[in-house]
């Protein structure tokens, strides 16, 4: 039974029952019931639909914001950002979605053929807790725009903020059953994933979870979707914009308390500007603002979770043990609750096993490179490809990082965030497949090419 656990205090919350077999059955009956009449649904009636949703998320950002911040720490401010993102997003698809659902016709010689995007049914979502509307969203919106059914498996962690996703959907009016919350545990999800009226999983998570849902999924031939872990590069060349690149290059390490998976985690910079860089950087982190995530003002509260933030000081320990050099940072407060201070390690041996690990919290890796060459080979010396930013003027270095990087997104002079308009997603052990814009849409779909 998952409990909330508020880790700015250490304090208890609300508990929350799980569903046993017999619940689950009635709720994958429900789905199947739902997505019968949904499938053949009208697309203005869904766009309908999308925009109450958007209005119930823009109604309801305080209550919202105030169960993020408490179940995960959350500072207020980004809380709040969150929850009218994740409007954006139901926006995004009630605009752009029918367009995105037409048919496409094709020439052939022998005639004329036509590809149709036709629903699937149910679809699993097991979702994060560090960003837990907007994780689920991305996968909500396009599947209530798609005419399938969403079944939502949230973290353990975050319960009430799972309950509220449910919930905004069946205040804006969807039938029942379109959008279900299930509060199991993980060990049950691979039965549901097994069973028939689910027709496909994605999840958003570590590397340990995604392998267990594509072995599951994989046993029954269906189709999924992950999104997994990432040790994004941040890349600084000579020609960048050295003042701005660090102050960004701050908020890409620190959102979130740097738990996310497109944080920049290891920060690429040129000789020729590094010491100019890392004067700027380490000033931008010692003053990061950590404090009560109720608080506006606060850029940072406490990690997830006590655990997190203790796997955060081991690994700390770790790399200055293969003889990194911790810069200042990465200390335990002492005080309840889940806290740390930013920290920034330098001179890490490129054979330190640090180096090809995901950091998630708020730590910084800075490495020193003296060439392009240098930097693409480093940048992709990870077994991830989720992201990436690369701060350059030079064209020709843009054109070199955009073919060569290992990553399935990247930003040019810019930090790296999604956007409903834009695929999301990675390569190698980040995962595969793709969140958000038409692709997103279309990946739980069946494309029925029609020859005529």
């Amino acid at each position: 039974m998952p409990t909330q656990i508020n880790p700015a205090t250490g304090e208890k919350g609300k508990s929350f029952p799980e569903l046993d077999d017999r619940a689950i059955d009635v709720a994958l009956d429900e789905a199947v019931v739902a997505f019968r009449q949904w499938r053949t649904s009208d697309l203005n009636d869904r766009v309908d639909l999308l925009n109450r949703i958007a209005d119930q998320f823009d109604a309801r950002q305080e209550e919202l914001a105030a169960v993020a911040t408490f179940e995960m720490g959350k500072p207020i401010a980004q809380a709040r950002a969150e929850v009218a993102k994740s409007a954006s997003a139901f926006r995004y698809y009630a605009e752009h979605g029918p367009a995105q659902l037409a048919p496409i016709d094709h020439d052939m010689p022998q005639g004329t053929a036509r590809s149709h995007w036709l629903a699937q049914g149910p679809v699993l979502a097991i979702m994060p807790w560090n960003f837990p509307y907007w994780q689920a969203v991305r996968f909500m919106a396009p599947a209530i725009m798609a005419g399938n059914v969403g079944l939502l498996k949230h973290a353990s962690l975050t319960p009430e903020c799972a309950d509220l996703l449910e919930d905004v959907v069946l205040a804006a009016g969807a039938p029942k059953g379109l959008f279900r919350n299930l509060h199991v545990q993980a060990s049950r999800v691979e039965k549901i994933i097994a069973d028939p009226r689910v027709v496909a999983a994605t999840l958003t998570g570590s590397e340990g979870a995604g392998v267990k849902v594509a072995e599951a999924a994989g046993r029954n031939l269906k189709k999924v979707v992950l999104e997994l872990g990432g040790s994004d590069p941040f890349i600084v060349m000579p020609s960048a914009d050295v003042d701005q690149a660090a102050s960004v290059a701050v908020k890409a390490r620190l959102q979130n308390a740097g738990q996310s998976c497109i944080c920049a985690k290891r920060m690429i910079v040129h000789t020729d500007i590094y010491d100019a860089f890392m004067d700027r950087f380490a000033e931008g982190v010692r003053s990061y603002r950590v404090g009560d995530p109720l608080d506006p003002a606060s850029e940072m509260g406490p990690l997830s979770s006590v655990q997190a933030r203790d796997d955060m000081l081991r690994q700390i320990a770790e790399a200055e043990r293969s003889g990194a050099h911790r810069l200042f940072g990465g200390e335990g407060l002492d005080r309840p609750g889940a806290w740390m201070t930013p920290a920034i390690l330098t001179d890490i041996p490129r054979d330190a096993p640090v180096t090809r690990e995901e950091f998630f919290g708020p730590v910084a890796m800075v490495f020193k490179v003296g060439s392009l060459d240098e930097a693409v080979d480093l940048a992709n010396d990870v077994p991830f490809g989720l992201g990436s930013s690369v701060w350059t003027h030079d064209a020709a270095e843009q054109a070199r990082f955009t073919r060569d990087i290992e990553a399935g997104m990247m930003a040019v002079n810019q930090m790296l965030a999604s956007d409903p308009h834009v695929p999301f997603g990675g390569v190698k052990r980040s995962g595969h497949g793709r969140e958000l814009s038409a692709i997103g849409l279309h990946e739980f779909m069946n494309c029925k090419s029609v020859m005529q």
